[in-house]
C-alpha cells in the first residue's frame, strides 16, 4: 500500500474515532440535561459502556497502524477531560 494510502486511511481512521469520542460526549451531556444526574448508576453505566467501546475500537485501530498509540491516547484523554468538566459544571448547578 503507498504511503499516500496509509496516510488517508489514518487520517479517515482518526476521524472516524474523533466522531465517536464527540457522540458519547454529546450522549452524556443529554443524559445530564435531560435525564439523570452524575450519581445515578444508570449515568456511569452508559458513560463506562461508551468509554470501553471507544477504548477498544482506538486499540484496534492502533494495532493496524492507522492511528498512533499516542493519538489514541491524546483522544481519550481529551474526552476525559470534558467529560469531568461537563460533570463539574453539573454539580455546580
Amino acid at each position: 500500500m503507498s504511503t499516500e494510502t496509509m496516510t488517508g486511511h489514518s487520517e479517515k481512521a482518526y476521524a472516524l474515532l474523533k466522531a465517536d469520542a464527540d457522540k458519547i460526549l454529546k450522549l452524556i451531556e443529554v443524559q445530564m440535561d435531560n435525564l439523570t444526574m452524575p450519581q445515578c448508576p444508570l449515568y456511569e453505566e452508559v458513560l463506562d459502556t461508551q468509554m470501553f467501546g471507544l477504548s477498544r475500537e482506538i486499540d484496534f485501530a492502533t494495532r493496524l497502524k492507522l492511528v498512533s498509540e499516542d493519538a489514541g491516547k491524546h483522544l481519550l484523554a481529551e474526552l476525559e477531560r470534558k467529560l469531568a468538566e461537563l460533570h463539574d459544571a453539573s454539580l455546580r448547578k
